[in-house]
This record gives C-alpha cells, sequence and structure tokens, in this order.
C-alpha cells in the first residue's frame, strides 16, 4: 500500500523511543488528570497565501532541490492527545514558520527579498493510531519584535481548526514576547515552550524537539 501523500519521511528509527516513552503520557487515571491542555494562540496574519506545490513534513527540501534549506535542521515531533490523554488518529497536524532569514510564506511578510527560495515554509502530517506526527524543519529565529516560534493547526472531521505555537526554551526574548505573555496559566505557559536539544551522535548539529499537543477536549467522532 502506499504511504499517504502527507507523510514523507521514513520516521521508524526517530519515533521508536519518542513513542514508547510517550506511552506512559496516555496512561489512564491520575496521569491523565495531570495533562496540562494546550492554549490556544493566533494562527497570525501569515499562514501561507499560496500554498507550495510541496506540503510534505520535511520542510528543509523542497521537491526536487539539490540543496536543503538554510538553517539548525531541527526533527519536530510530538503526538496529538485529547483531554483524557488518548492519542488522536487522522489528524491533519500543519506548520508554518519563517526561513532562515525570518521571511514567511507569505505575500505581507517583511524582507521578502531575503526569502530562502529552498525552504518550504509550511508542512502537514496526518496522524496514525499513535496520534504521532513528524517533522522536519529549522529551528525557529524571530521575526520583527517576536521571539522564535512555529506555528500549528490541527484539523479533524467535527471540530473547528485548532491552533497554537511552540517556542524555544531559554530564548531571552520570550519574556517579553507579547503573544506569549498572554497566556495567564503558568502551567500553560510552560507547555508551550519546550526545548530545542542536540541529537545524540548526529555529526552535522541536527537539534530534536518534542511538543505534545494536548486538547481540552474530545473530538466528536
Amino acid at each position: 500500500m502506499a504511504e499517504h501523500p502527507f507523510r514523507h519521511l521514513d520516521r521508524r528509527a526517530f519515533l521508536k523511543g519518542a513513542v514508547l516513552g510517550a506511552a506512559a503520557l496516555a496512561a489512564r487515571g491520575a496521569l491523565a488528570a495531570k495533562l496540562v491542555p494546550t492554549p490556544p494562540q493566533t494562527a497570525g496574519p501569515f499562514y501561507p497565501d499560496r500554498l507550495p506545490l510541496d506540503t510534505d513534513n520535511d520542510l528543509l527540501l523542497l521537491n526536487d532541490a539539490d540543496r536543503p534549506a538554510a538553517g539548525e535542521i531541527t526533527w519536530l515531533s510530538g503526538r496529538i492527545l485529547d483531554a483524557r490523554g488518548n492519542p488522536l488518529r487522522a489528524a491533519v497536524v500543519e506548520i508554518w514558520q519563517v526561513d532562515g532569514n525570518g521571511v514567511y510564506l507569505h505575500a505581507g511578510s517583511g524582507n521578502r527579498k531575503k526569502r530562502d527560495a529552498r525552504f518550504q515554509g509550511y508542512g502537514r502530517f496526518l496522524t496514525g493510531q499513535d496520534g504521532a506526527y513528524l517533522f522536519r524543519t529549522i529551528k525557529p529565529v524571530p521575526y520583527g519584535s517576536r521571539t522564535p516560534h512555529i506555528h500549528f493547526a490541527v484539523r479533524m472531521p467535527g471540530m473547528e481548526a485548532f491552533t497554537t505555537q511552540c517556542y524555544v526554551e531559554g530564548e531571552p526574548l520570550n519574556e517579553r514576547d507579547g503573544v506569549l505573555g498572554r497566556i495567564a496559566d503558568a502551567a500553560e505557559r510552560r507547555s508551550v515552550v519546550v526545548p530545542f536539544q542536540a541529537v545524540q551522535g548526529s555529526r552535522t548539529g541536527e537539534l530534536e524537539a518534542r511538543f505534545d499537543i494536548v486538547l481540552g477536549f474530545t473530538p466528536r467522532a
């Protein structure tokens, strides 16, 4: 059977440990009660106004380009969970972000002349039974006065798109970012700030980040 067009990268080796580790997160009982719902955040004005021809989960290689986009290569993974900690199958996960020069895939983005034409700028992935997603992208950089962030949207039948943003742990600009600062609950604010860490054994300085999205409700089947 052909692989779903939203999936592109071979995720088996990379997600093996991540999925096993996340199994505990999906446990019932007391642990499930401790799950912090991911706070919704604005999609912002720069959701792509024209999607690229290539919309898979590898944002570094656009179509048949011979060289990847510039930036710190990052393996971004996680799971989509409902309020009880159950993994959500067949959720479409979308991400979009600026390239290494701080330019969105949008006609209204600043610094358009500096846009990295090799960077896809947008990707999507369809979750399986485990609710897991995986993207290969770059570590985000600032845009204007905004701290580095990656936009997320989760779409499923029977629910409106859920949008939020993911931030880099330890980034000094986080302290004065207006959008991040609007999250009043401290636990919810911490839930969207994640470490971008070196991939063990990588010879090219690759990073990895894990961002689980916990919906504050259970979508209708």
